[in-house]
């Protein structure tokens, strides 16, 4: 009993000890604890509309300005490559030799022949001119004075038939030296010293182009071109002219380059297998940095948007079903949220068409701290304000 006795008085007693640690530390912890917190500071963004150019990023290859595929007109030997592959050519510069020795006699034996028959026509119609004063005395016959006059039509006849022989043969000459139809840069040599080449033939001898300017073929989806349309006739966006449109390029490298060009003409016809229509746009290109056939793309303007709504994406996210949205501080100071839609990424800021309206303060600075419908505290942000700069769509 006595044992009993005891075991119930140590247990008794250690309870009532830890009764008394836990309500010191209740008391500690009340008397040590932090006072209760107010509304979460966040940083906003206040929306205003800026005007924006609305541009499109599309690709395209470049092609020269003029090609001229350079072909022999007579045929031959040739004699001499007075070019250096790789180099710039004028207009008229000599770029082969043919061996001219035939055309040369065929020349000589036609300009003879012409001075023949230009004898002969002298002749002819210094004996017309003496018939005709003789018939009136009978002295010769009416008909031997018409047949002079006849001889004298056909010399004349002779002396023209003649003319065009011997212009051929100048022609035929000239040919024998091949020039350059157009000022450019000339490609590789098909042909070398003492091969023979023949008229009009398939191959050319070497081809030359203009790359200055130079021609960039670019690439749009009829589906974005039919929304540019819509977003014009809508009013949403104010168009530049087509034919005006200021366009930039980037090179393959990423690099822009530094000159500016402009946009000539849209195709009319829509590719069946693509789906998509071609734009051609001019560049000046006097360093020769655009070479045929290089991979670019071409930033386009294509319209400005007076009342365009750009925000930091930062303060964009998205719900579960992948719905773009915004935290927005509504006027009673409490948090709001905002379903918007965006059209296209603008920097570092995105291009919101719906869901927001000017004066709308997103939150950009806190997003973790709260939540819809708590209350906030508006905190100056670092946010800069949006810049009136040109945007690219596709993007």
């Amino acid at each position: 009993m006595r044992t009993n006795y005891r075991s119930r008085a140590t247990v008794l007693t250690g309870i009532f000890l830890l009764s008394l640690l836990l309500a010191g530390c209740g008391e500690q912890k009340a008397a040590g604890g932090s006072p209760q917190s107010g509304p979460a500071e966040v940083g906003v963004f206040v929306v205003e509309p800026q005007c924006l150019t609305i541009t499109s990023e599309l690709p395209g290859r470049t092609s020269a300005y003029l090609i001229a595929e350079v072909r022999p007109q007579v045929g031959g030997i040739i004699q001499k490559r007075l070019f250096a592959e790789g180099a710039d050519v004028k207009a008229g510069e000599v770029l082969y030799q043919i061996d001219a020795a035939s055309y040369k006699a065929a020349y000589s034996s036609a300009k003879a022949a012409l001075s023949k028959s230009e004898a002969v026509l002298e002749t002819n119609r210094s004996k017309a001119g003496r018939y005709k004063q003789l018939l009136p005395i009978k002295a010769v016959s009416q008909q031997d004075c018409e047949e002079m006059a006849g001889l004298a039509k056909q010399a004349e006849a002779d002396v023209e038939s003649n003319k065009a022989a011997l212009e051929t043969a100048r022609i035929n000459l000239d040919y024998t030296r091949v020039t350059s139809p157009i000022s450019g840069r000339v490609g590789r040599s098909s042909v070398t010293t003492g091969a023979l080449v023949t008229a009009s033939q398939n191959s050319p001898l070497c081809t030359v182009q203009q790359l200055d300017p130079i021609y960039v073929d670019l690439t749009q989806s009829s589906t974005e071109m039919l929304r540019l349309r819509q977003n014009l006739a809508d009013g949403q966006l104010k168009s530049n002219g087509i034919k005006a449109a200021k366009t930039r390029l980037l090179l393959e490298d990423g690099t822009p380059y530094p000159r500016e060009g402009t946009l000539k003409f849209s195709e009319v016809t829509v590719d069946q297998s693509t789906g998509s229509i071609t734009l051609r746009a001019v560049f000046p290109n006097p360093e020769h940095l655009l070479l045929p056939g290089m991979y670019v793309r071409a930033v386009i303007e294509q319209g400005v948007n007076e009342q365009a709504i750009l925000v930091p994406q930062q303060g964009v996210a998205r719900d579960p079903k992948g719905k773009a949205t915004a935290l927005v501080v509504g006027d009673d100071g409490k948090v709001e949220q905002r379903a918007i839609r965006i059209a296209r990424a603008e920097g570092d800021k995105w291009l919101v068409s719906e869901g927001l309206k000017p004066g709308d303060r997103v939150i950009v600075d806190g997003l973790q701290k709260v939540g819809p419908g708590a209350p906030c505290k508006v905190a100056p942000t670092s946010t800069a304000p949006v810049s009136a700069k040109t945007g690219t769509a596709g993007q």
